[in-house]
C-alpha cells in the first residue's frame, strides 16, 4: 500500500497516565467503536507515559461479536514493519502495518494486545477510563483466540490510542478535544453517549455532505493551562489534535476544570484573560495547519457535588466572561453554544434538571446527546 494512502482516524483515546494498573504476561482485548468504516485499517499503540520500552508480543484486530468474542474468521494478525512483535520506546508510539478488514461505520472492533513482560504500576502504564467494558485475560497470549478467556473486566483503555482507516480523499476528520464532559464521564457504560459519539451518528445519518470521521480526545480532568492526570490542553494539542491523521476540523471545549481548580492551588486560580489567551492559542495553532477550529462554550456547574465547593460566584463570573468572549469574538472559525443547550433558562448558572446526571457538573445521557445535537452539521462541509 502506498505511503500516501489517505488515512483518517476513525477512533482515538487520548493517552494519559494509568492509575494503579499493572500487567504481567496478560492479553488485553479492547472494544473501540469506530465512527466511519472501511476495508483497510491500522492501529496506533502508545507508550507515552512509560519509563522504559514496552514489548508487544502479538496483536490482532477483528470485528467484535459479543462480549470478548470476535466474529468468526475476522481476527486478523497485526504486524509492525512486517514483524508480529514490536518494542515501543519510552514516551513514543508505534503505528502498525495496514490490515485488511471489512468493518461497518459505528461498529465495534476487538483489538487484542499481548503484553509479555512484567509491567508493574511503576512502569508508567499509559491508560485512562473508557465508559466501555474491556477485557484482561489470565496470564498468556490469547490474542488469536476468537473467544478470549477473561481474567477480569476493566473500564479503561490501555496503550491503544488510535484506529485509522483508508478513506476516500474527500473524507474529513473532526477531533473533539475537551475534558470529562467530552469523554462523557458518569454516562451509562457501553452506551456510547458522549457528544462526539452523537455527532458521529448524526454525520453518518445525514443524506448528503462530506464524509466525516470523529475522534474523541476528551480527557477527564483536563485543563487549558495546567497539567492534571496527564498533560494540559495546550501541552497535548500537537499530539492529540494536530498529529491526528486526516484532521480537518477541531471542536475545543476546555476550561471548566481550570475554573474548578481541583488541586486548590492559589497559583492555579485562573482569570478570564488567562483562559482566553489559552483558547486563542488553540485557534491560532489549528488554523496554521488549515484546520477549522470551533470553540465550545462552558456549561454551568453551580453547586456541583462531584467536588463540593468548586463552584463559587467569582468562578461563575469568570465562566460568563469567557463564554461572552467566545460568543462575540472572532478567534475561532465558529462556536457551538453548549452552555445555551444545557442551561436552565430560568436559572442559567445551573443545568436544566433533565440534562443533569445529578452531580450538577456532568450531563445525563440525554444531556450529552443534546450537546451533540447542538452542533450545526453545516460546519463540516
Amino acid at each position: 500500500m502506498s505511503d500516501t494512502a489517505p488515512w483518517v482516524g476513525t477512533w482515538t483515546a487520548a493517552p494519559a497516565p494509568g492509575e494503579g494498573a499493572a500487567f504481567s504476561n496478560h492479553t488485553l482485548r479492547m472494544i473501540p467503536r469506530v465512527s466511519i468504516g472501511g476495508s483497510v485499517l491500522r492501529l496506533r499503540i502508545s507508550n507515552a507515559y512509560g519509563t522504559r520500552p514496552l514489548a508487544i508480543g502479538a496483536a490482532r484486530v477483528g470485528v467484535r461479536s459479543t462480549g470478548p468474542a470476535v466474529v468468526v474468521g475476522s481476527n486478523r494478525r497485526v504486524t509492525f514493519g512486517g514483524e508480529p512483535a514490536a518494542t515501543i520506546a519510552a514516551g513514543a508510539l508505534i503505528v502498525s502495518d495496514p490490515v485488511r478488514l471489512e468493518f461497518a461505520p459505528l461498529s465495534d472492533l476487538a483489538v487484542s494486545v499481548h503484553l509479555p513482560g512484567d509491567l508493574p504500576a511503576s512502569f508508567g502504564i499509559t491508560g485512562r477510563y473508557a465508559r466501555q467494558t474491556n477485557y484482561v485475560s489470565p496470564p498468556g497470549d490469547f490474542a488469536a483466540e476468537e473467544v478470549m478467556p477473561v481474567g477480569r473486566l476493566t473500564d479503561d483503555w490501555y496503550f491503544l490510542c488510535g484506529v485509522d482507516v483508508v478513506a476516500p480523499p474527500e473524507t474529513g476528520g473532526v477531533v473533539a478535544v475537551g475534558d470529562s464532559l467530552t469523554d462523557a464521564n458518569i454516562s451509562t457504560h457501553d452506551g456510547h453517549h458522549s457528544w462526539p459519539s452523537q455527532l458521529a451518528r448524526r454525520l453518518m445519518a445525514r443524506k448528503s455532505g462530506r464524509p466525516m470521521a470523529v475522534m474523541n480526545q476528551g480527557l477527564g480532568g483536563n485543563r487549558i493551562l495546567h497539567d492534571i492526570r496527564g498533560d494540559s490542553g495546550l501541552r497535548r494539542f500537537d499530539r492529540d489534535v494536530l498529529a491526528q491523521p486526516g484532521v480537518t476540523h477541531a471542536v475545543v471545549m476546555l476550561g471548566t476544570n481550570d475554573l474548578r481548580n481541583r488541586p486548590g492551588k492559589a497559583e492555579e486560580e485562573v482569570t478570564a484573560p488567562q483562559m482566553i489567551a489559552g483558547l486563542k492559542q488553540f485557534a491560532v495553532r489549528g488554523q496554521a495547519r488549515r484546520i477549522k477550529v470551533i470553540g465550545g462554550t462552558l456549561t454551568p456547574f453551580e453547586n456541583e457535588t462531584f467536588l463540593p465547593g468548586a463552584w463559587n460566584p467569582r468562578r461563575e463570573a469568570v465562566r460568563q466572561e469567557v463564554n461572552d468572549w467566545l460568543r462575540k469574538g472572532d478567534a475561532f472559525d465558529a462556536i457551538v453554544d453548549f452552555d445555551r443547550a444545557l442551561r436552565d433558562p430560568d436559572h442559567p448558572t445551573s443545568m436544566l434538571p433533565i440534562y443533569d446526571c445529578g452531580d450538577h457538573l456532568h450531563p445525563s445521557d440525554l444531556g450529552y446527546r443534546t450537546m451533540g445535537d447542538a452542533i450545526d452539521l453545516s460546519l463540516f462541509e
